[in-house]
């Protein structure tokens, strides 16, 4: 049976992090929501996404489809249903799909808008735990994390920590995968597990206080402070001061500056002293960017920093506003605040915005991918030039 996991309507309330990728390949916790459903169903998984992303990420079909809504992240209640699931057979709530076990027939016709065939049932009243809009990410990002650590780590042993780090709390909560170098640093296990990824460096003077996951091949810089509910992904660079903060993977904070309650994407650099405010100082409730309402909405939060789409930048000293959006290859610099909703391709700050050519843009992108050893090939350029027509609209609103 193909596992597929599909991007329901929620997916344009979910940008800018999905322009580039489908709601599934959002990461939360260690992994991404892909990731976690391949674990959970000991399966490999395919996506049913927008078209144009469809090369990278491709659809893969057959006579049994184990359909699921890519913003659904795996319970225990969840996967019990799913092992009994019958075929021809579809889950709604309302009239949004959530899960179906359909043949390549109907399938076909989920893919073309039209009705299906399949049997059609309401959904039971189990706890769902989805990924709604930007915020849920760092929202749940604590109890991602701490699930995560279970997954990966059960049956396993960890390596063993240098003497020259000192750990604070149980030793159980800390797991170190093979390749990690580890000196200096001060590791806090009682508010929450931390997770060393494969090959990943941590240098002196860190302080960690979990939960938190360091992905493979990632680096914390000298003197590092991250605090609980943070994911730092795959080959990212980060220094500074991270409090509840969700990094895709690929990205650099590498100097001081603080984020908090922020989800960055992959492919970012962050500028040496940007800080990224997530309270207001009237400690009132924060309104933010919904590409769903193209407008400014309520978040009923108190704490909400900062959401940045891939290969995204900010300039040395960069200052943001609280709940500030930004949008996929946008360049924020220069003095002052600038807008709290910069569209994607823009360039500039609070003295104005300007359109970034994808032109110019895409050879930066080739440039910064290189040096992770990443090529920048057609289906790359396909996706700035998609995102940037599609885009365009909201860069006339600013």
């Amino acid at each position: 049976m193909h596992v597929i996991l599909f991007d329901a309507a929620v997916r344009t309330a979910l940008l800018p992090l999905t322009y580039a990728r489908p709601v599934a390949d959002l990461r939360i916790g260690s992994l991404t929501i892909a990731e976690k459903w391949s674990r959970h169903l000991q399966a490999p998984v395919s996506y049913l996404t927008q078209d144009y992303l469809s090369s990278i990420f491709p659809l893969e079909s057959g006579p049994a489809n184990l359909l699921i809504d890519g913003s659904l992240l795996p319970t225990v209640e969840l996967l019990s249903l799913l092992q009994n699931i019958p075929l021809h057979t579809a889950y709604y709530e309302g009239d949004q799909l959530l899960l179906g076990h359909l043949d390549q027939d109907d399938l076909d016709a989920l893919r073309q808008q039209q009705t299906l065939k399949a049997r059609r049932k309401d959904m039971p009243n189990l706890p769902l735990l989805r990924i709604q809009r930007p915020a849920d990410i760092f929202l749940h990002n604590e109890r991602a994390l701490r699930e995560d650590f279970e997954l990966i780590t059960s049956g396993r042993t960890s390596a063993p920590l240098p003497d020259t780090n000192q750990l604070i709390g149980p030793a159980d909560q800390l797991f170190i995968e093979p390749g990690v170098s580890i000196d200096g640093a001060i590791l806090n296990t009682r508010s929450g597990p931390i997770y060393l990824g494969r090959d990943a460096t941590i240098l002196e003077g860190c302080l960690f206080r979990g939960p938190i996951a360091v992905n493979a091949g990632a680096v914390v810089k000298m003197g590092a402070k991250v605090y609980g509910g943070t994911t730092i992904g795959d080959r990212c660079k980060v220094g500074g001061e991270l409090s509840n903060v969700v990094f895709q993977a690929n990205s650099n904070k590498g100097h001081d500056g603080y984020l908090g309650n922020a989800v960055i994407g992959e492919w970012c650099n962050i500028g040496a002293g940007t800080d990224a405010s997530n309270l207001k100082n009237d400690y009132g409730a924060v309104k933010v960017w919904s590409y769903a309402d193209r407008a400014r909405r309520a978040t009923g939060l108190q704490f909400h920093g900062m959401i940045m789409g891939d290969h995204s930048k900010t300039g040395i000293g960069t200052m943001l506003n609280t709940g500030t959006v930004i949008g996929f290859s946008t360049n924020v610099f220069g003095p002052g605040f600038p807008p709290v909703f910069l569209p994607s391709f823009s360039w500039g700050g609070a003295e104005g915005l300007t359109t970034y050519r994808p032109e110019k843009a895409m050879v930066t992108a080739s440039r910064v991918m290189a040096r992770r050893g990443d090529t920048f090939g057609p289906d790359q350029e396909a996706l700035f030039q998609h995102i940037f027509a599609e885009s365009n609209s909201l860069r006339e609103t600013v």
